[in-house]
């Protein structure tokens, strides 16, 4: 961000930022900050609340008059929320006890994700195909723990891609079951937290990092912040 503010300004470009961390607007020094003590993920503030969000635009944009650049100049307002407790979101019951957890539990939460995506209008789940085949992608993740092989009807599948596309299935479907737009990152909380989909990647996580695989192969099945023993 810092370096391409800078490319722009020498350009004849007058530029305005936004940060959220502020150590890093310090290091990059862009010629217009506006850093904003919100959650990460959160840049203009409150979901849902037009009236803060043009406030703060109006400050960043405020900045554009400044000459006397680098300036770093704080919101005067701070927002603290529950930004990595998990949701409160009530798993289906088990369906078909035949079936593992993981997948039982995948299968039984989609019409929650349908509500997400009729509500929004949009997904994540774009990498290896409709979130029909989620299932089929936690079911290759239980053979991946039990030491089978990463294949899906019988062919290979990138592993951090399939992560993906489970995540964000999950995430979704806890959005169709909140009554209300979430904290930041409180949804990837609950999946790594409180399912057993999410306990079943960062264990896999676990185990390719124990036997010394690249770490493109298990980099995408949690986040840094995710514990590996679950809750």
């Amino acid at each position: 961000m810092s370096a391409l503010a800078n490319i722009l300004e020498a350009a004849g470009l007058a530029t305005v930022a936004i940060s959220l961390v502020r150590s890093q607007a310090e290091r990059g020094r862009a010629p217009r900050v506006l850093h904003c003590e919100f959650p990460l993920g959160r840049p203009l503030g409150r979901p849902n609340d037009a009236a803060f969000q043009y406030r703060v635009l109006d400050a960043a944009f405020d900045l554009l008059r400044r000459v006397d650049v680098p300036v770093l100049v704080d919101y005067p307002e701070t927002i603290v929320d529950e930004a990595d407790a998990p949701l409160d979101c009530p798993l289906p019951l088990r369906r078909d006890p035949r079936l593992h957890t993981a997948v039982d539990e995948a299968i039984g939460l989609l019409p929650a994700y349908r509500r997400s995506l009729e509500r929004t209008g949009r997904t994540g789940v774009v990498r290896g195909g409709a979130a029909d085949r989620v299932a089929a992608l936690v079911a290759a993740f239980v053979r991946v723990a039990a030491g089978d092989d990463w294949t899906v009807d019988g062919a290979p599948i990138e592993i951090g891609a399939a992560a993906l596309d489970i995540r964000a299935y999950y995430e979704e479907a806890a959005l169709g079951l909140a009554d209300h737009v979430p904290e930041a990152r409180r949804a990837e909380s609950w999946f790594y937290r409180r399912t057993a989909t999410g306990d079943l990647l960062r264990q896999v996580q676990k185990q390719l990092r124990a036997s010394g695989a690249p770490r493109a192969s298990w980099f995408a099945l949690a986040p840094t912040g995710q514990q590996l023993a679950r809750e």
